[in-house]
C-alpha cells in the first residue's frame, strides 16, 4: 500500500519533490530517464561524427549537444502531453534535467576520454561499445545520488512529477 501511496501522492510530503524523503528507486528512475536521453545522444553523435569523418573533439561535442537535446526532448514529451504550453514546458525541462544531464555527460565523456584507446576506437570495434557501456554505467551510479538530493529539495525531476498523471 505504501508504494501505491508514494506513487500517487504527489503532494503528501513523502518525496516527489516536496522536501520529504526520496527513495533510491525514485532517484534511479529519474536517472534512467536522463540516461536514456544521454545514451541516444551519445550514440547518435558518435555515429554522425564518425560517418562525417570528424575528429574526436568535434564528435564528442556533437554527442554532448545531442545528449542534452534528447534528454530535454524526453521530458518535454511528457510535460507537453500533460497540457502545459511550450514555453512553460521548456522551462520545466531545463529545471528538471540540466544538472542531471551535465553530471552524466561529465562522467561518461570523462571515462571515454581517459580510457586508453577508447577515443581512437571505431564503431565496429568491441572496445568502443564496451567503454561506452562502462561510461554510461558509471554516469548512472554517480548521477543517481545527485538526483536523489535534487528531488528531495523539490528540484530536478521533482519539478516534472506535478505533471505526471
Amino acid at each position: 500500500m505504501e508504494q501505491s501511496h508514494a506513487h500517487h501522492g504527489h503532494d503528501d510530503g513523502h518525496g516527489h519533490g516536496t522536501g520529504g524523503p526520496v527513495s533510491w528507486a525514485e532517484a534511479a528512475r529519474a536517472t534512467l530517464h536522463c540516461l536514456t536521453g544521454c545514451a541516444i545522444g551519445e550514440v547518435l553523435g558518435m555515429v554522425i561524427g564518425t560517418a562525417l569523418g570528424w575528429g574526436n573533439v568535434q564528435t564528442m561535442a556533437l554527442a554532448i549537444v545531442l545528449a542534452f537535446f534528447f534528454g530535454y526532448a524526453l521530458t518535454l514529451r511528457w510535460v507537453l502531453a500533460a497540457g502545459v504550453g511550450l514555453r512553460a514546458a521548456v522551462r520545466v525541462a531545463l529545471a528538471a534535467d540540466t544538472l542531471s544531464i551535465a553530471v552524466m555527460e561529465l562522467i561518461d565523456n570523462g571515462v571515454i576520454a581517459l580510457w586508453p584507446g577508447a577515443m581512437d576506437s571505431h564503431l565496429t570495434e568491441p572496445v568502443f561499445w564496451t567503454v561506452l557501456a562502462i561510461a554510461l554505467a558509471a554516469a548512472f551510479v554517480i548521477t543517481t545520488p545527485v538526483n536523489k538530493w535534487m528531488i528531495g529539495r523539490g528540484k530536478g525531476h521533482a519539478v516534472v512529477h506535478r505533471y505526471h498523471r
